[in-house]
């Protein structure tokens, strides 16, 4: 078979001309094109250090969007403008060491006699002051929080991100933290979007054992999610995104396919809350579907109508409290006062 490829390829001379330009354009594209999936999942994974963010992708107009496929995105490497103290919350930073050894930063906040520790991980380009409110809530209840920047973000070492996959490491890190710090008290792992993907793969894969999951808008595969960014710029996915994927992974040193946190989340033993939006355009109703066939029977799936890819404890205060107190409320373990 060799032969016979060696030999086509030395007489290619003799093909008509129309057959070696069809040839030469398909073998031009094909590098043209992962030529630029390799640059747009750089651009998607390492955070720029100066520089306008670039819109969502919903926002962009025609001549901005062949910018952005031109140029790929920006995203400038997310930082904390606030910290507790700007919700009256008396708090220390805490360091940790996560992915890649790298230097975690996070932010404690304690409670007399507290029923637990709640861990807080944000979504993509975000930071951990974006988990603020969610913070003050878990407080209110009666549990210590632990906000924590992922590597790449915030006070973190790193300029990267994986999307989830190495970030569950981080999450890990920050688990067996609690545990030393509190090994009496459960452990709630809180996560969004990208830091609920996380959290899925740190206790599927990784093996911790928190007593419960409290998750908002995860994504079902990695594919998935970044297929449903083309759809947002209207644009095909196809072979666009499984390229972005693969060459994302190869950059970052995993197989992109394989991220898949609704299977991870077949391992999951604990119970899980299940957050998401009805008009969600980055996790549409399909990938909550299969998640939730992910769910063991102590779960619960919450779905807020109307609400697209958001936190929900800022836009639906008080569903999202009582959602989460009804569920917090079913475990004895995990009953608040």
């Amino acid at each position: 078979m060799l032969q016979s490829v060696v030999v086509t390829l030395f007489t290619v001379r003799a093909w008509p001309r129309a057959v070696r330009w069809a040839v030469g354009l398909t073998l031009a594209g094909f590098v043209a094109l992962n030529g630029l999936a390799f640059f747009h999942a750089r651009a998607m994974t390492h955070f720029a250090a100066t520089g306008r963010r670039t819109p969502e992708a919903e926002c962009l107009g025609f001549i901005e969007k062949i910018e952005v496929i031109c140029r790929g995105i920006t995203v400038p490497r997310p930082v904390n403008l606030h910290s507790p103290a700007n919700l009256d919350l008396a708090f220390e930073t805490v360091t940790l060491t996560g992915a890649h050894g790298l230097r975690l930063e996070a932010w404690h906040v304690r409670q007399t006699n507290a029923l637990g520790t709640v861990l807080l991980f944000h979504g993509y380009t975000g930071s951990k002051d974006s988990l603020l409110d969610a913070g003050k809530e878990f407080a209110g209840l009666g549990y210590d929080t632990l906000l924590v920047d992922f590597y790449g973000s915030g006070g973190s070492a790193g300029s990267e991100t994986s999307v989830g996959y190495y970030e569950a490491e981080d999450v890990a890190a920050a688990y067996r933290w609690a545990r030393a710090t509190a090994p009496d008290r459960p452990v709630i792992l809180y996560g969004v979007s990208m830091g609920a993907a996380a959290v899925i793969r740190a206790v599927g894969v990784l093996g911790i054992e928190p007593e419960a999951l409290i998750l908002e808008c995860p994504f079902d595969r990695l594919l998935t999610t970044v297929k449903n960014r083309f759809a947002a710029m209207r644009l095909p996915a196809f072979p666009a995104a499984q390229l972005l994927v693969f060459w994302g992974g190869v950059q970052q040193g995993f197989n992109g396919f394989g991220f898949n946190p609704a299977e991870d989340l077949r391992a999951v033993r604990c119970p899980v809350l299940l957050m998401h939006g009805g008009q969600d355009a980055r996790v549409k109703p399909a990938e909550v579907e299969h998640l939730a066939r992910s769910l063991n029977r102590d779960s619960v799936l919450k779905v807020f109508p109307g609400a697209p890819h958001q936190t929900y404890v800022g836009s639906r205060t008080e569903e999202w409290r009582a959602s989460v107190l009804q569920f917090l409320q079913r475990s004895p373990a995990l009953r608040v006062r």
